[in-house]
C-alpha cells in the first residue's frame, strides 16, 4: 500500500514540475533516464548474482552461517564479507532482504550491509591515491568498528 502512496506522490510532484516548468522537467526525465540507464545493469546483474546464490545455497546453510543462532561468529563473518564485497548501495538493501528471507538473522545483516556500504577493501587503492593511506586506514577500520556496534543495536532492538 506505501508503495502506492509514493507512486502516486511522485506522480503529483511531477505533474507540478511539468506545470510549473516544463522544459527543467523534461531535462530531469532525461538525466534520469540516463541514470536508470547505468544503474541498470549492475543492478540486474547483482540480482541475478544473488538469486542464483541464493538458488545454490539451502536456507539451512545461510541460517548456520549468519543466521541468528551464530550469533557473534555470525556477525564478524558477515562484515568479512561485506568488507571484501562492493556493492552499491541501491543493490545492498534488496540483498539483505532476500538474505534475511532465506535465513540471516537481523543482526548479522545489519553488520553487512554496514561493512558493505561503508566498509572499502576494493576501493583502498584509489581512496588511499586521494585521502593518503594513514585516512583511508583510519576510516576503513572505524567503519569496521561501526558495523558491530551497528549490529549491536540491532541485537538490543530485535532483542
Amino acid at each position: 500500500m506505501e508503495t502506492y502512496i509514493f507512486y502516486g506522490l511522485a506522480l503529483i510532484g511531477l505533474g507540478v514540475s511539468f506545470r510549473k516548468d516544463k522544459e527543467k522537467t523534461r531535462t530531469a526525465l532525461k538525466k534520469s533516464w540516463k541514470s536508470l540507464e547505468n544503474i541498470l545493469p549492475q543492478l540486474l546483474t547483482m540480482i541475478l548474482l544473488i538469486s542464483v546464490l541464493l538458488a545454490y545455497l539451502n536456507t539451512s546453510l545461510i541460517s548456520r552461517l549468519i543466521g541468528g543462532e551464530s550469533g557473534w561468529v555470525g556477525v564478524v563473518l558477515a562484515a568479512v564479507v561485506g568488507s571484501i564485497t562492493m556493492i552499491p548501495p541501491f543493490v545492498a538493501f534488496p540483498t539483505a532482504s532476500m538474505l534475511l528471507k532465506a535465513g540471516a538473522g537481523f543482526m548479522q545483516i545489519g553488520a553487512f550491509v554496514s561493512t558493505l556500504t561503508m566498509v572499502g577493501i576494493v576501493t583502498m587503492p584509489v581512496e588511499m591515491k586521494y585521502f593518503g593511506k594513514k585516512m583511508t586506514l583510519y576510516r576503513n577500520i572505524l567503519a569496521f568498528i561501526f558495523s558491530f556496534a551497528v549490529a549491536f543495536l540491532i541485537q538490543g532492538v530485535t532483542g
